[in-house]
């Protein structure tokens, strides 16, 4: 360094918030709180809840997008679409350009762990991310009380994001990170994992309206089908918080060879 001469300062790494609890949901407070430590935070969030709302994008209707005081000091829009819709318009409108260093979907309210990503709007922003090869992550917390508290994953929520900032990651990777609940006690670590093989069993109750109409009212249980101790379900169930790379390839590459061969026989008879 010539001496005398000043070097510019470091410029702050960018960062993109969203989520699928909706902008005024408490969980993404607390992730826009966390990553104001880390960097310049820009919000583009649903204005209302669009859980379970998958990978949906608004391709019929009309999307409104409206800039929003919510968070001190952050620049935050609030978008009428899903939480896909709110990275398309983040990364074509919003930032005009700017390409993020990391994007952050969450904090969830309630788990995405194993299959529960398919459903996840929490995941399908960080996935669309991830799509348009920015490095992503979606954080939920494994708790549905009304009151869940959230502060306890704080300090590992920054240490994640911001080991993905300082180290990156493969183009196409989204992090899904789930976070036991309070109530299991002290959390003991973090644990990179596989996705465990588990399902939804769903149920539909039937029921009537004031009018006597029809419609129904869907529940159920979730059903783990995985013993193993490499899983995201196991890692929660011993009070680890979960770290599962996810890809949007669906491909299921082990039965190309077989499948391959299979069609050619086919088409030979």
């Amino acid at each position: 360094m010539v001496k005398g001469k000043k070097t510019a300062p470091k410029k702050k790494p960018l960062i993109l918030v969203s989520n699928d609890d909706g902008i005024s949901f408490y969980g993404i407070r607390l992730l826009v709180d966390i990553m104001k430590e880390l960097g310049e935070v820009v919000v583009v969030a649903p204005s209302g809840p669009q859980s379970g709302m998958g990978h949906a994008i608004t391709i019929g209707n009309t999307l409104r997008l409206e800039e929003t005081n919510i968070f001190k000091g952050v620049k935050a829009f609030e978008c009428s679409g899903t939480p896909a819709d709110c990275v398309k318009l983040a990364k074509d409108f919003v930032l005009k350009g700017r390409k993020p260093d990391l994007v952050v979907s969450g904090i969830n309210h309630g788990s995405n762990s194993s299959i529960s990503v398919l459903y996840s709007g929490t995941m399908s922003a960080a996935m669309e991310a991830a799509i348009e090869g920015m490095p992503s992550i979606g954080f939920s917390l494994c708790d549905y009380s009304p009151n869940a508290e959230m502060e306890h994953g704080r300090k590992f929520i920054k240490q994640i994001a911001k080991q993905v900032l300082e180290k990156g990651m493969p183009k196409g990777i989204a992090l899904n990170v789930n976070i036991p609940a309070k109530s299991k006690g002290k959390i003991k670590g973090i644990k990179v994992c596989r996705q465990a093989r588990a399902r939804w069993q769903e149920k539909f109750e039937e029921r009537r309206d004031p009018r006597g109409r029809r419609y129904f009212w869907m529940d159920g249980n979730f059903v783990s089908l995985d013993n193993g101790h490499d899983t995201d379900e196991w890692a929660l169930d011993n009070n680890y918080i979960s770290v599962v790379p996810c890809s949007f390839d669906m491909t299921a590459h082990e039965t190309l060879a077989e499948l391959n061969a299979s069609f050619s026989k086919m088409k030979k008879a």
